[in-house]
């Protein structure tokens, strides 16, 4: 793949919106075919460098996939039955992914139980050497995962929901630092983890907070991995089984909110990025190890979180533009960075107008088209 498509005049947000509410408002003319109507091709692979197939080889429509990287700005690319069907932007340019490297924690969480160094999900913080308030003795990492811990609120593990960057930090203190006991870059890009997916350009983690920086191209493999359920070149790295538990809501979708409160951050170990409740009241019904799903819950009590999408659709979510759709009925990944995404709307879920709906149906009409 050129690691250096072109990207393009650059559009202003007026000229992206009207691009992107035209394009939405043709989807009904179209005619196009139900992708529960078609058999899905067996999956491929990338060898050393992703295959790159034109959209209408892949029975994708161009013109839409145009429409939506145009839009969507930044850079990334669109996978369709293990190829590239669209690349923009520079391909092998690491960013971070601030919020979307939250589920390769959980990925990792998966390679630590397989490799027996955590019993499973349901194992407590507190024996991994953590010296917790008697209230928080009792979180798993399951809870840590689903933003349910309690840590630095007032309420006990799994008692309220909160996007919760302390309780991530001490999330991924306990994998590296007391689980793995190895540097980040030593314990994902090993080649019995993310390291089999034949990474390009590897994965760097940033000192403090250990945030992953990567290419479009690498975050693409992990995009794809996660489509797949742990399969890669028809191995299971990982156990499908996993997957099929976890990769879907966790969070009761009546779960409460967090009462307003002060953080407190007993233990000195600082954020991972944002406060302990931040960025949304989103993720009762929705959220589950650190994915976000198109189900109902909490805000959003009778309409899916993409209304307009595929159900099985489910992605990584970063703020600054950075996020991962996957969407497994066809075959079908994007990943984009820097991506003009709605900032603060990134989740708000439920609204046929957020920008994560429109680009959603923008992607599966392409995929059907």
């Amino acid at each position: 793949m050129d690691p250096h498509p072109s990207q393009g005049r650059k559009l202003s947000r007026r000229d992206a919106l009207r691009l992107l509410l035209a394009a939405a408002s043709g989807f009904g003319a179209r005619r196009l075919r139900a992708a529960s109507s078609t058999v899905q091709p067996a999956p491929v692979f990338p060898g050393e460098h992703w295959d790159v197939r034109e959209p209408e080889a892949l029975g994708l429509d161009g013109s839409t996939l145009d429409t939506l990287a145009a839009t969507l700005g930044g850079r990334g690319c669109v996978i369709k039955d293990g190829y590239v069907a669209k690349a923009w932007g520079d391909q092998a340019m690491r960013g971070d992914m601030l919020s979307s490297a939250k589920p390769v924690l959980s990925t990792l969480l998966f390679f630590a139980i397989t490799e027996g160094k955590v019993e499973d999900v349901h194992s407590r913080i507190a024996d991994f050497g953590w010296d917790l308030l008697p209230k928080d003795r009792t979180m798993e990492f399951w809870h840590l995962a689903d933003m349910t811990s309690g840590y630095a609120r007032p309420e006990p593990p799994g008692a309220a929901f909160s996007y919760n960057d302390y309780a991530i930090q001490l999330y991924q203190k306990t994998l590296f630092d007391h689980v793995y006991r190895d540097v980040p870059e030593n314990v994902a890009n090993d080649p019995r983890r993310l390291g089999a997916l034949g990474l390009e350009d590897g994965l760097r983690f940033r000192p403090a907070n250990r945030r992953i920086s990567v290419s479009v191209r690498d975050f693409a493999r992990i995009a794809w991995f996660w489509l797949l359920r742990g399969n890669w070149r028809g191995e299971p790295v990982l156990p499908r089984s996993l997957f099929e538990k976890y990769q879907r809501p966790q969070v009761p979708p009546d779960l409460p909110h967090t009462v307003k409160a002060a953080t407190n951050d007993y233990l000195g170990i600082g954020t991972y990025g944002g406060d302990s409740d931040h960025f949304t009241d989103y993720g009762p019904g929705i959220y589950g190890c650190n994915w976000w799903f198109n189900a109902t819950g909490g805000p959003n009590p009778t309409s899916q979180t993409w209304p307009d999408a595929p159900s099985d659709a489910f992605m990584s979510v970063g703020a600054g533009g950075n996020c991962s759709i996957m969407l497994p009925s066809q075959n079908l990944a994007l990943v984009s960075l820097r991506g003009r995404w709605g900032g603060a709307k990134e989740i708000e879920a439920g609204s046929p107008w957020s920008p994560a709906n429109q680009y959603l149906k923008m992607l599966a009409a392409a995929g059907r088209g």
